[in-house]
C-alpha cells in the first residue's frame, strides 16, 4: 500500500520533547508522541531529547534529531570530520559492545514477531565481534555526480537522491578511500564527463573500487552510462599508475536501470581478476564477483558456518547462492562432492576457475537459479546429502523452500543477512526441520547489519 502524507495530522508543535524507549531495526530511536510511534534517528534508549517532525503518517511519525536533553551512558563520539547524515554508520554513536548487543536482539525481535515452530527455545549466542571495527570495508562504491560548478563523489543521503560528498569514511580501508579520492582527482584533471540525470548526458556515474587482503591488489570498475566515454582510456591509464591498481574495468548502464551496475562489462586495462585469500584457499574476483565486505570476518563466518555443518566424507554438499565458490572451495576436502549454484555468469566462471586455482577435483558449478537447478540437479539421480544456502537480503524464494522441504538434505545450514526474512523463512522451512543453534556475527560495525548463521536439523 502507497503511504500517504498526512496533512490534517501534522501537529502543530515544530519540536517536541521525546523519552526513547528502544532502537528500531534500522538503528534509529523508537518513542511515542500521543500514543503513536516516532522514529529519531541518532537518538539512543533512556535517552530524552527535542525531536522535529519530519513526516507523519497514520502509524507512524519520522523525526530527526534537534538535541540531547538527558545523554545515555551508551553513547559515544560520533567520527569527526563525517557527515552524520550519510548511511552506513547508523550506530556510530553507540558503545560497541552495546552494538553487539542490540544485533543479537533484532534476531530475537524478528523471531518474536513471525514465530516460527518452537521459536521461544532456539539458542541465540552472543553476536561475535569483529576484530577491527574501523577501516574494514574492502571494497568502496561511490556514486559521481557534477553539481554548482564542480563535481562530488561519495554516497547517497538515506532515503532521497542528495548526494554527500565523502572526504574522509571511517569504516572504508584506507587504501580503497585514498583511491576514490584520487580517481576524483583525476577525472577533474581529465574533465572527464560525468553522467548527468538531470540533462540525461552519458558519463561516470559510478566508482568502485575494491582491495584483495591478502594481495593488497586494487580493482577499479567505472561505471557509466553509455559506452563511449571522451578520454576514458586515457583516464584508464591514469588510473592504473595509482599504488596497488591492477585493473581498471568499465560497466555500461543506462538510466531506466534502477540498479547501480548494467550488464556489460569491459576490461580497459590490467588483470583480469584479483586474488583474495580466506583459509588458506585463494579466490579470484572479477569486477560484478559478490564477495564479503570485511575479508577478515569473513574467515570467521565461514569457519563457523562450515563447523555447523558437521560434514562427512561420503556426502554431497550442494553450494546454493554460491557466488566465487568460496563456501564449497573451503569444504571440499570434508565432502565427496561439491555442487555450486549461482545466477550472476561471471561469478559462475569465477569460481570455476577458482576450482583450479586451488586444484579441486571434486567441485562443480552451475548457473542458474537455485529454485530450477535444484530439481533439475536431483531428477538426474544426484543425492543432496548436505545443502548451505547464502542468499540475498530478500532471503529464500518460495518455490525454493517448497523444493527443500521436498529433497530433505539431512545437514543444513543457512546463512542470513537479514533477520526478518530468515524469520519469515523459518516459518515454512520449520514444518520439517527444527533449528538447533543461530550465531551472530558482526561483519559491519558501526551499522545495523550482521550475519546470522542457522544450524538446521531435519525432525
Amino acid at each position: 500500500m502507497k503511504k500517504t502524507f498526512n496533512k490534517k495530522a501534522q501537529p502543530k508543535e515544530k519540536n517536541v520533547i521525546i523519552t526513547i524507549k528502544r532502537l528500531g531495526i534500522n538503528g534509529e530511536g523508537i518513542g511515542y508522541y500521543r500514543k503513536k510511534i516516532i522514529f529519531v534517528p541518532g537518538a539512543l534508549p533512556d535517552e530524552v531529547v527535542v525531536a522535529k517532525f519530519v513526516k507523519e503518517y497514520p502509524q507512524y511519525i519520522q523525526a530527526e534529531l534537534v538535541r540531547i536533553k538527558e545523554k545515555s551512558p551508551d553513547r559515544v563520539d560520533f567520527p569527526a570530520d563525517v557527515n552524520s547524515e550519510i548511511g552506513g554508520l547508523e550506530l556510530a554513536h553507540l558503545a560497541y559492545d552495546k552494538q553487539l548487543e542490540f544485533k543479537r536482539q533484532n534476531v530475537l525481535e524478528a523471531l518474536k514477531k513471525y514465530h516460527p515452530r518452537g521459536y521461544a527455545k532456539y539458542k541465540v549466542k552472543p553476536t561475535i565481534p569483529a576484530p577491527d571495527q574501523w577501516h574494514y570495508r574492502n571494497k568502496a562504491q561511490y556514486q559521481l555526480e557534477f553539481n554548482h560548478g564542480h563535481s562530488q563523489l561519495g554516497l547517497f543521503a538515506p532515503n532521497s537522491h542528495r548526494l554527500i560528498d565523502l572526504p574522509s569514511m571511517p569504516t572504508q580501508s584506507k587504501a580503497t578511500q585514498k583511491t576514490e579520492r584520487d580517481i576524483k582527482k583525476l577525472i577533474d584533471q581529465l574533465q572527464i564527463p560525468i553522467a548527468n540525470y538531470r540533462k540525461h548526458l552519458d558519463g561516470i556515474k559510478t566508482v568502485v573500487v575494491r582491495q584483495s587482503e591478502a594481495t593488497k591488489e586494487i580493482q577499479v570498475t567505472l561505471i557509466t552510462i553509455g559506452h563511449k566515454i571522451k578520454d576514458l582510456l586515457k583516464l584508464a591509464d591514469r588510473i592504473m599508475k595509482l599504488d596497488h591498481v591492477v585493473s581498471v574495468y568499465q560497466n555500461e548502464t543506462d538510466w531506466r536501470n534502477p540498479q547501480v551496475w548494467g550488464n556489460k562489462t569491459e576490461k580497459l586495462l590490467g588483470k583480469n581478476q584479483i586474488t583474495e585469500e580466506i583459509l588458506g584457499r585463494k579466490f579470484a574476483l572479477s569486477p560484478r564477483a559478490f564477495f564479503q565486505l570485511n575479508p577478515v570476518q569473513t574467515a570467521t563466518l565461514y569457519s563457523e558456518a562450515l563447523k555447523m555443518l558437521d560434514l562427512t566424507p561420503d556426502q554431497t554438499l550442494i553450494d546454493a547462492y554460491s557466488g566465487v565458490g568460496t563456501l564449497g572451495i573451503l569444504a571440499a576436502d570434508q565432502v565427496k562432492q561439491v555442487v555450486g549454484i549461482e545466477t550472476i555468469p561471471e561469478a559462475v566462471l569465477d569460481a570455476k576457475h577458482n576450482v583450479k586455482l586451488n586444484h579441486i577435483k571434486n567441485a562443480d558449478y552451475f548457473q542458474g537459479s537455485v529454485e530450477k537447478i535444484l530439481p533439475q540437479l536431483q531428477r538426474s539421480g544426484l543425492p543432496v546429502d548436505a545443502l548451505i544456502v547464502d542468499p540475498p537480503r530478500t532471503g529464500l524464494a518460495k518455490s525454493l523452500i517448497k523444493t527443500l522441504l521436498q529433497v530433505k538434505p539431512q545437514t543444513f545450514v543457512y546463512i542470513s543477512c537479514n533477520p526478518s526474512t530468515l524469520a519469515q523463512d523459518l516459518v515454512l522451512l520449520s514444518e520439517a526441520y527444527d533449528v538447533r543453534v543461530i550465531k551472530n556475527i558482526d561483519m559491519l560495525p558501526q551499522t545495523p547489519r550482521c550475519e546470522c548463521i542457522v544450524k538446521l536439523v531435519l525432525r
